[in-house]
Order: C-alpha cells, then structure tokens, then sequence
C-alpha cells in the first residue's frame, strides 16, 4: 500500500496540493483520528523521549519522502567557498572596531582566536557527523540519531527560529550598509510608521527584496549557486589581501600598547560578541547529500575553511589596530575611517562594497543551508511533508526554500537588528553545545553494547562536564567567588572529562573523527555554554517564549505524524525482515 502511495506520489506533478501532502498520517486522517491521537498524547510523548533515529532511516527510508533525489554536484573546493561565503560577512567590518575600543583593545585578536577556537570544536564535530551521515538534515539528523527525537524536534525548531531570524538580520544589514554608501543614515531607504512598537515601526522593503533575490538563486540550482559564490567570494578574497597589505604596511607596533587596556575580562566580553562572525559554518554540513565524495570534501571544505577564517580574522583584526590607536578607532566604520585617516578615501567604497558582497554571499549559501534542514525536518513528518519534496528538474527543495524566503521576509519587513541578534545568537550556541553532546554520546553509547554500568558512568562524567561549565559560566558573570570558583569549575570539568576518558569507547570513526576525544568535544561545549551566558535576560526571555511554542507545537502536531512514521517504518522494516526469513527458507 506504501509503495503504491510512493509510486503514485514520484507520477504526479511536483506543483501540487493537497491534504495527502500535508498531513498523510493516520493521527489526521479525520477529527476522530485525531482526537484519538491526542488521548494518547503521553504515552507517545514518552515513546518519542526514549526513541533514538538510526543512520539508515535517516540516510535511506526517510529520503524516499523527498520523491526525486538532490543531485551529488559539490566538490571540496565549492564547499571551502561555500564555507567561506557564509562566514565572511559583514561581522568582520562592523564589530571589530566596537570591540576593539569598548572592550578590548589590540587584544581584540586574541578575542577573535579564541571565538575561532570555539568555532572550529564545533565544525570538528560536525564534520565527523557530516562525514558518518551524509544527509541534508545537519545537525537535526545527528541530535536525532544519538538524543531522540523530542531533543532534535527542540533543535528543529530552533533550527527553523534561526534560519527566519539570521536571514531576516542579513536582509535587514544589507539595507544599511547600502543606505550609509548613498547617506550618512543607515535608515534612509526604511519607512516609519509611528502605529508600531519600537524595534517594529521601520519597514524595510528592500531588505525583502534582497532575500527573493538570493533565495530564487538557491531555488534554481546547487551547482549554479555554488559557481555564483565561489566567483564573488574569490574577489571578496582580493579585497580582504587588498586591505591587509594597506594595514600592515602604513601601520605602527607603538598602537599595540597598552595590548590589554581592559584586562581579560575585555579579551572574554569582546570574544562573546565577535563569535557571531564566525557563524554559517553549519549551514555547509547541510550540503553533505550533495557532496560527491563526503570523506574526503567534507573534511577539507569545512574543518579546513575555518582554519584559514580564523587565521584571516585574527590579521584583519591585528591590521586595524596597528593602524589606529583602539581609543580613536570609529566604532560604526572602522576599516573606511581608518584607511580615509591614511587618504585613502576611495576605502570607504571598497570596503561596503565588500561587506554588501559578504552579506549577500551569506544570504545565499544561508538560503541552500536552511531549505536543506528544513527538508530533513519535513522528511521526518516534524513539518508537513510536502516542505521535503525536491524538484526532479533544478534538484533543489523548492517549498523547502519557499517556506524561509516567506517567514524571514515577514520578519525582515518589520524587525529591527537589535530584536533580532539575541534570538539567533541563543538559538545558534545551543544547538552548536547539543551537537557536543551528541558526539560524546555517539562516541561511548551504541544500544545492545554498552553495559548499563558504563552507562551509568558516562552520565555521571556527562553531568559533571556540563553542571561545571554552567558552574564556572555563573562565577563569571556573578563577579563572586574570585579565582576560587574558576579553579573548582576547571577541576570539576577537567575529572569529568578525564573520567569519560576511562571508560571504553563504543564505536570508532569510519572514516574521520574529531582528535582528542572526549577533551575536544567537552571543550567546545564549555565554550559554546560560556558564550550563552553572555548573553542578556531578554535573549533567555525571548528563547523560553519561542521554546513554549514549539513544545506547544509539538504536542498538538509534531509529536502524532512523527509517532505515526517511526511506528510506520517500523512495521514496515518487520515485515521486510519477514520476507526475507521466508524466502531463505525455501532456498
């Protein structure tokens, strides 16, 4: 009955809608159906807490929901560009300056290293799970398989808030940066409307109009998208060794002193905020079903792409202190000030243009990321399954595609900046911190091998690890316990981790694997947890109300059609086993 509805499916026209499309489940075949279903609501919930995905269903049973396959066109060198495309944006020229004279000073590179740092933990442990599991969900797919499904359906939806709110940002930074190169008011091109809230009351038409055009060239093809960024990401490239040989050569050592004016406390509060340059990195690993040689591509585009970023950064950052005492450098414009200091005014052009480049190579490769997440969401049955159909033709999710191009332009029309950064970056350090976890997870618990007492063990080592970053986060910003704390939190975490480190690890990397586990992976999650909590009471606030919802979702919708298809597949993976018994039987 499944095939037939399969074969039926692949047969009709990709422009369709319908109730099958939308909600094929059982749970929502009529009102009855449903109301069943809700009666049922806690048992099913405590069956999808304890459910765990396995790689085949990921990488073969659900794609078959997708109907027509994404085409396997990318190769490391699209990838490292892909990579480089989506992190190199306009951060870099806007916060830098900010940092550098509120917190840093020139120690604003060693902020950069260490939130380079922070990124490139993440990207090892999403390359070994891009490399293992090649699939377009990214780190759903991975929090599935090693966390449950009720764990990924949180990071689903955070997901989903920071594919809206990122976008939605990046939409609405283009329109400034584009408006301050024809005026001085980055808000010349937005209309006000006194009916509305602060923070809502500026629309942005043009912000809009920037994400339809980036989207519609995701929605066109991979491969042509891919060719698209990597071009304007070389010239990027120009521009960025354009403005270091200038730095570098008309700057002083004597700038460089006093190199910590704010002390560490500077070097961490700068660190907190300049990591967000670094974001995108994630959306790449989204990219691994269309990948022509995932073990070896993957690898080199991603880990390798960041190396370099980080490595970039941290000159740009040392350039522009070096040319400018951090007490005069220009908060809002740094690099154009800077340069129109030396004569070089024409900088000022080159350098938004750059920025209006990065932005909009951002907004690309964030639109091919996003659609890619959303498919293996709506795969699962998490979101109506008709997001996960792929067009036979481009070999792109084109609803998938459609679905962020609608919701980020409705929120980039209305929202300003500041509403949006604390969503995203709360939303992105979570599921960067999850994504650890997993790892550790993947790496010393496989169901049937792993006794109950190494278990037990691990657990233990795992709630320790986090319980002490939590710990050394909250003696940070408390200002209270003195060195004291920090050295208690540092020796909790390290025995955490040194004890995971003495218990056996159940399954080995195939092909690559993240060094120095679990020391790495734990790393990163203390970063990731230290970084969340830098963040405001409004970032937390706004991340409960937005969590409230999904779960709210989630009991009503998602928890029923997910419960339908595992138990589906289940059946269906039984019979199959059946069938094959029957028939080496009679041979």
């Amino acid at each position: 009955m499944d095939a037939q509805k399969q074969e039926n499916r692949s047969s009709s026209s990709y422009w369709r809608w319908s109730k099958q499309d939308f909600y094929p489940e059982e749970s929502f075949a009529n009102f009855a159906s449903y109301r069943k279903a809700l009666s049922q609501t806690f048992p099913r919930l405590r069956d999808r807490i304890l459910d765990r995905s396995t790689q085949s269903r990921e990488l073969v049973e659900l794609r078959k929901e997708s109907v027509n396959d994404m085409k396997r066109c990318l190769s490391w060198w699209d990838l490292i560009w892909l990579c480089f495309g989506s992190v190199v944006g306009s951060g870099i020229f806007v916060i830098t300056g900010q940092e550098a004279h509120d917190h840093a000073g020139p120690a604003i590179v060693l902020s950069y290293a260490l939130s380079g740092l922070s990124a490139l933990l993440s990207a090892f442990c999403y390359t070994e799970f891009a490399v293992e599991i090649p699939v377009a969900g990214g780190s759903f797919s991975y929090l599935r398989i090693e966390l449950g499904d009720f764990i990924a359906f949180l990071a689903a939806g955070n997901i989903l808030l920071e594919a809206i709110v990122g976008a939605a940002g990046l939409g609405r930074s283009w329109t400034s940066y584009f408006a301050s190169m024809i005026k001085d008011d980055p808000d010349f091109l937005r209309f006000h409307v006194k009916g509305l809230a602060e923070g809502f009351n500026l629309l942005d038409p043009m912000a809009v109009a920037v994400l339809v055009v980036a989207n519609s060239i995701a929605m066109a093809g991979t491969k042509q998208a891919s060719c698209l960024n990597w071009i304007s990401s070389v010239i990027s490239a120009g521009v960025i060794v354009l403005i270091l040989a200038i730095g570098f050569s008309h700057g002083h050592v004597s700038n460089l002193n006093p190199f910590l004016p704010y002390g560490a406390s500077g070097v961490f509060t700068a660190a907190a905020v300049v990591y967000w340059s670094y974001t995108g990195f994630d959306m790449v690993a989204t990219m691994a079903e269309e990948t022509k040689k995932p073990s070896r591509d993957i690898p080199i585009g991603l880990a390798g792409s960041m190396t370099v970023i980080t490595v970039i950064y941290c000159l740009m950052a040392l350039a522009l202190t070096m040319m400018q005492k951090y007490t005069e450098i220009d908060r809002n414009a740094a690099y154009s000030v800077a340069f129109s200091r030396i004569g070089m005014e024409w900088a000022k052009y080159v350098v938004s243009i750059c920025a209006l480049k990065g932005m909009a190579t951002s907004l690309l490769v964030g639109a091919l990321g996003q659609a890619r997440y959303m498919t293996q969401i709506a795969r699962s049955h998490m979101i109506p399954p008709w997001f996960a159909l792929v067009h036979p033709k481009t070999g792109t999710p084109i609803y998938a595609t459609l679905l962020i191009t609608l919701l980020s332009s409705v929120v980039a029309f209305f929202s300003s900046l500041d509403v949006l950064s604390s969503v995203f970056s709360f939303s992105t350090l979570s599921i960067f911190m999850l994504v650890g976890i997993a790892l550790l997870v993947r790496r010393y618990y496989v169901k049937g091998e792993t006794p109950k007492s190494d278990l037990g063990k691990f657990l233990v080592c795992l709630f320790v690890i986090v319980a002490s970053c939590v710990g050394g986060t909250a003696v940070w910003h408390s200002n209270t316990g003195g060195w004291i704390g920090y050295v208690v939190a540092v020796i909790f975490w390290f025995l955490g981790t040194l004890g995971m480190q003495l218990l056996p690890q159940r399954r080995a990397p195939q092909l690559w694997g993240v060094p120095l586990v679990p020391y790495l992976p734990s790393l990163s999650i203390g970063m990731n947890i230290f970084l969340i909590g830098s963040l405001g009471s409004e970032a937390f606030w706004r991340f409960l109300i937005c969590t409230a919802v999904m779960i709210l979702y989630y009991l009503l919708v998602g928890l029923h059609a997910t419960y339908d298809v595992a138990h589906r597949i289940g059946q269906e993976s039984k019979v199959e086993d059946g069938k094959e018994n029957v028939d080496h039987g009679l041979s």
